[in-house]
C-alpha cells in the first residue's frame, strides 16, 4: 500500500513539476511575444515621426523658396519663375500630409498628434506674408518648431 501511495504522490508531483513548467513557459513566450509586438510598434513609430519631420523640412524648404521667388524680386536680378516652385510645395504637401497621417495613427500621444498638426498647419503658411519680417518670424518659428516636435517624439520612443 505504501509503495502505491508513493507511486500517486511521485505521479502527482511529476504532473504537479510539468504543470507548474507549462505555466511558466506560457510566461514567457507571452513576454516575448509582448516585448516584439512592442518593439515593432516602436520601430514603426520611428519610422512615421522620421518620415513626417522629414517631408515637413521638405514642405518648409520648398514654400521658403517659393516666398524668395516671389517677395525678394528686384528689377536687376532675374529670379525663378515660382510657379513651378508652387506646384512642386503642393506635391511636398501631400507628402507631408500623408506622413502626419501616419503620425496620427500610429502615436498613443494625442498632444503629440496635435502639436504635430499645428506645426503643419504653421508651415503651410510660412511662406503667406509680404513682409521680409514676419517672413523671418515664420521661418524661425517652423524651424524650431520641427526641432521641438522630433525632440518631443523622441522622448516618447
Amino acid at each position: 500500500m505504501e509503495a502505491i501511495i508513493a507511486s500517486a504522490i511521485a505521479v502527482l508531483g511529476t504532473l504537479l513539476g510539468s504543470g507548474v513548467t507549462f505555466a511558466f513557459q506560457q510566461r514567457v513566450a507571452d513576454r516575448g511575444q509582448e516585448f516584439t509586438r512592442s518593439e515593432k510598434l516602436r520601430q514603426e513609430r520611428l519610422d512615421a515621426y522620421t518620415s513626417y519631420a522629414g517631408a515637413l523640412v521638405n514642405f518648409r524648404r520648398t514654400l521658403v523658396h517659393l516666398w524668395f521667388c516671389t517677395y525678394a524680386r528686384t528689377d536687376e536680378q532675374t529670379y525663378e519663375d515660382p510657379g513651378p516652385v508652387a506646384m512642386r510645395s503642393y506635391e511636398l504637401r501631400s507628402s507631408a500630409q500623408e506622413a502626419l497621417f501616419r503620425l496620427q495613427m500610429l502615436t498613443g500621444d494625442e498632444a503629440l498628434s496635435a502639436r504635430a498638426q499645428a506645426l503643419f498647419d504653421e508651415v503651410g503658411v510660412v511662406h503667406k506674408t509680404e513682409s521680409r519680417e514676419e517672413f523671418q518670424s515664420r521661418r524661425d518659428s517652423t524651424r524650431e518648431g520641427i526641432a521641438g516636435l522630433v525632440g518631443a517624439a523622441k522622448r516618447q520612443l
